[in-house]
């Protein structure tokens, strides 16, 4: 049976093929949202986590819509003998790509693709950054198109809609998942004065 890549492996994969902070940042942050919802549905922490971590790690050289992202990655993961589940996951969070989210996994990674992206863009113009981050402010800030405007808010709307999960309750898992990591995100907030 097809195994995933190990943590460590995946790792070192994203780090050979990413070198720009904010876009590994982008994919620890979804790695993280999908193993905070592997542990709430009893799923493969590993499979999810390293499904998050990996999903867009072709992006950085072969942005391209029409032929690259996630097209390369995901020839490099089947040549590795990936799992099948984890393929069609990051295929399926890619809308133009035209393949339908059938499992959980797939539907996870599409709902927390953007919104682990927009949490980290609410989170870091915010003196404290995302700590006590409220559904609430990252609902008013999707309200406002000029902010964060490349996210989009139809994807948001969709991945809760496609996890069955009420918006504010998704927002929530995101956020909680993110926070540990505030530090290594650049999510922390500026230091009090003194």
């Amino acid at each position: 049976m097809p195994q995933p890549l190990s943590r460590d492996q995946a790792w070192t994969l994203l780090q050979e093929w990413v070198e720009e902070t904010s876009l590994r940042r982008h994919c620890l942050a979804v790695e993280a949202s999908m193993r905070a919802y592997a542990v709430r549905g009893g799923e493969d922490e590993e499979l999810w986590g390293v499904t998050g971590l990996l999903h867009d790690a072709d992006y950085e050289r072969h942005p391209d819509l029409e032929t690259g992202h996630p097209r390369v990655i995901l020839k490099e993961l089947a040549d590795r003998d990936a799992p099948p589940e984890m393929l069609d996951a990051i295929a399926g969070h890619a809308p133009y790509m035209g393949v339908p989210r059938k499992t959980p996994l797939a539907r996870t990674l599409f709902a927390v693709d953007e919104l682990s992206g927009f949490v980290m863009a609410c989170a870091k113009v915010r003196p404290q950054g995302i700590h006590g981050l409220t559904p609430k402010s990252v609902k008013k800030k999707l309200k406002t198109a000029s902010f964060a405007a490349a996210v989009d808010r139809g994807d948001i709307v969709l991945g809760a809609e496609e996890l069955g999960v009420d918006p504010d309750e998704h927002m929530t898992v995101v956020i909680a998942a993110l926070e540990p990591l505030a530090v290594e995100l650049g999510i922390d907030g500026q230091p009090a004065a003194a």
